[in-house]
């Protein structure tokens, strides 16, 4: 029960990479497939890299589709959040996979954390693919 004036708590956000060849998680709320975004993997240079590495990240940075579909996916959650949270829903499971887990998804869920930080959302990461 929350009494008049008082502050809704904001959702937990779990956000998670994959690589669909190596299957599709279980348990998610929201599923994202970006894997036709420019991949990272057919740079000989960037190959051996994750989506966290600073090389990665300006590789993609340069694409205007993966600036879009972050703030796409953003904006979608931003508008919808508020609602789940009216209704009591305070924790969400966001997967975001691409072919093999390890540059486009990486990347993603690393900016859209910082984003719901930003928002007030107590975010937890995961990249089932990376050790």
């Amino acid at each position: 029960v929350r009494l008049a004036g008082e502050v809704s708590p904001k959702a937990s956000i779990l956000l998670q990479s994959f690589g669909f060849k190596h299957g599709i998680p279980h348990d998610v709320d929201f599923l994202f497939d970006v894997r036709c975004l420019p991949n990272p993997h057919w740079q000989t240079e960037l190959k051996p890299l994750t989506g966290r590495d600073r090389p990665v990240v300006e590789f993609l940075e340069a694409s205007p589709p993966v600036i879009e579909m972050r703030a796409d996916i953003a904006a979608f959650f931003d508008r919808w959040i508020p609602r789940f949270e009216t209704d009591g829903r305070f924790y969400l499971t966001i997967a975001i996979g691409c072919t093999g887990g390890q540059h486009r998804s990486v990347y993603l869920v690393e900016t859209l954390c910082e984003h719901f930080e930003r928002g007030g959302h107590k975010v937890m990461v995961r990249h089932r693919e990376l050790p």
